[in-house]
């Protein structure tokens, strides 16, 4: 008997050791609705932005169902890992965020750095110098992206004002953190107006 239990438990570790998860993190307009169990998310019209997470395991790729008042279409998720699926009609773009070091000291950016910045932030809305290899994201109305392997990393939606995160143990958190288009349109103006124009 302890020998079929002994047999049960090694077989449930197995298992478990071989679980394939895909955590998808849905990015809607309004309040849609997610469903795991038949792999089908409802977008509907509305005020604000929503965030729903669905967690599925298997080995393959999967296909999601998007149902939508303007009609319906698909999306792929291929691979384990953690995803984000823009749900919303507009473009959402996002970057890896060092949050484990907050300064508490005033800073003084140069207007080198402050260009700079510019510049990487318009890269980033021109869809230029995006890879999975430099963590920045792009990501299309209705499409999906893998963000990262680990499914416990955090990931900030769109109009969040998330701007620290806890550090747990010794180890740094993996936070990836997403605007609107219109978001990162706005923050160029201010950095714009913030350089010292030459006559």
């Amino acid at each position: 008997m302890k020998r079929i239990a002994y047999s049960f438990l090694f077989l449930l570790l197995l298992a478990s050791c071989n679980s394939h998860t895909k955590k998808i993190l849905v990015v809607m307009k309004g309040n849609g609705t997610v469903d795991a169990d038949t792999k089908t998310i409802i977008l509907k019209d509305g005020g604000g932005t929503d965030e729903k997470t669905m967690q599925l395991n298997s080995s393959g790729k999967i296909t999601l169902a998007l149902q939508k008042e303007d009609g319906n279409t698909t999306v792929d998720i291929d691979g384990d890992g953690y995803f984000l699926l823009n749900g919303k009609k507009d473009t959402i773009v996002g970057s890896y965020q060092n949050y484990a070091a907050p300064s508490d000291t005033f800073k003084v950016v140069s207007q080198a750095e402050l260009k700079k910045a510019i510049d990487s932030l318009q890269l980033l809305i021109e869809n230029k110098n995006v890879s999975a290899a430099n963590r920045n994201y792009f990501i299309l109305p209705y499409h999906a992206a893998k963000i990262t392997g680990n499914i416990e990393a955090t990931i900030v939606s769109p109009y969040h004002r998330m701007t620290s995160i806890e550090k747990v143990g010794d180890k740094d958190p993996e936070v990836y953190r997403f605007w609107s288009v219109a978001e990162i349109r706005e923050t160029i103006d201010k950095l714009k107006a913030m350089t010292v124009s030459k006559n």
